[in-house]
């Protein structure tokens, strides 16, 4: 770690009465840090604005945040910069106290973005469903953990099915689907994470006068797409190079939408 603020004030400790740590009671965000800006800011807070409103928590002020992660990141061309907002401390027991949230910023080294394809695998690990919390970036990322623990070395992501065997993400990015010239992606209307770079994709594909489709994905659909892509912001939008174990490699060529999505990625 490079630098980080808490509640504004250099440093890296926070209450052990704190509710993230408690409870994994809060949100996060990461994003990559460019020419010593934020990529796509406006959508991260948005989100973030979004998962505080659901889990009925404040949000702190975007210009606040926006003040303290220039600070962190104005001698950094290139970092990685992640905000964590937490309901702040309480005393033992589930019922929050009503005090200020606590706000974490942390940067870290990157090497910066990759353009190469990938490789992955399907996770033996399945994701329960939990239709109040699908969608959220919060903190409880247990499932994740387990699934990375088990993530083949010779693998960059592992696909990620729910309890029905419905395809749903990557342990850390989220994916897409290209069937000819269709697009698609999990729904995550019982579980997962709607990334930012993934709406980010959506909206190119709107504005091109296209769709992405969002809905239940059968792993029969993953082994026989014509193309799959991981997005994510840290990995942008990937390609990826084949399945591990399965007999499955792209059969077309990148679809415009995606590419053009690729250009906005690590933008401001």
């Amino acid at each position: 770690m490079i630098a980080s603020l808490v509640n504004g004030v250099p440093g890296d400790q926070v209450s052990i009465l704190d509710r993230g740590l408690q409870f994994g009671d809060g949100l996060f965000e990461t994003l990559a840090v460019i020419r010593n800006r934020p990529c796509l800011w406006q959508a991260h807070v948005a989100r973030l604005a979004s998962g505080c409103a659901r889990l009925g928590m404040a949000m702190p002020d975007p210009a606040l945040l926006e003040q303290e992660s220039r600070e962190l990141i104005s001698s950094h061309e290139q970092a990685v910069l992640k905000i964590i907002i937490t309901r702040g401390s309480s005393a033992r027991g589930y019922a929050p106290a009503h005090g200020p949230v606590t706000r974490i910023l942390s940067l870290f080294s990157w090497d910066g973005p990759a353009s190469e394809s990938v490789w992955v695998n399907i996770a033996s690990r399945r994701l329960g469903l939990n239709p109040t919390l699908a969608g959220l970036k919060h903190l409880n990322r247990l499932e994740q953990v387990l699934a990375r623990q088990e993530m083949p070395g010779d693998v960059q992501e592992s696909i990620l099915l729910d309890i029905k065997d419905r395809v749903t993400e990557g342990i850390a990015a989220n994916i897409i689907l290209q069937q000819g010239e269709r697009l698609l992606t999990p729904a995550l209307n019982e579980c997962g994470v709607a990334g930012v770079t993934r709406q980010l994709v959506l909206d190119t594909a709107a504005g091109m006068g296209m769709t992405v489709e969002k809905t239940e994905v059968q792993r029969e659909a993953l082994l026989s797409a014509d193309a799959l892509y991981l997005t994510s912001s840290l990995l942008g939008i990937r390609p990826v190079q084949g399945i591990l174990q399965e007999d499955w490699r792209p059969a077309l060529a990148q679809h415009p939408v995606i590419e053009a999505a690729q250009s906005r990625v690590f933008s401001p």
